[in-house]
């Protein structure tokens, strides 16, 4: 049976420096999107070590905001790195993605 985990894992970093790209947010917000978008397996204990890798990078910096809710919350936004780190792997995406599709539609 074919274990998704790892194609998973090496894409998630691509797709939530994307999602803070788009504006910045706090990392049950992001777990949220994922979801939406088909992520459907993801879980907090996933995407809270990601965005401590990414910030250890430097691809992300974080601040706490008050949160109206509750307890203050880590917010998220891209560094310039982290800008230029989501385009490249939009463009890697882009051309795996399309070579894999010609693999996967070829017909015998």
């Amino acid at each position: 049976m074919f274990d998704k985990t790892q194609l998973m894992k090496g894409t998630l970093e691509g797709c939530i420096l994307k999602i803070i790209g788009h504006e910045t947010t706090y990392g049950y917000e992001i777990m949220e999107k994922l979801i939406h978008y088909g992520f459907t397996d993801v879980r907090e204990g996933t995407i809270y070590p990601l965005l401590v890798r990414l910030e250890k990078k430097n691809l992300i910096e974080s601040e706490y905001r008050i949160s109206p809710l509750g307890p203050s919350r880590k917010y998220y936004h891209l560094t310039k790195t982290g800008s230029e780190t989501a385009a490249e792997f939009v463009l890697a995406w882009q051309e795996i993605s399309q070579a894999t599709g010609r693999i996967l539609t070829e017909e015998k």
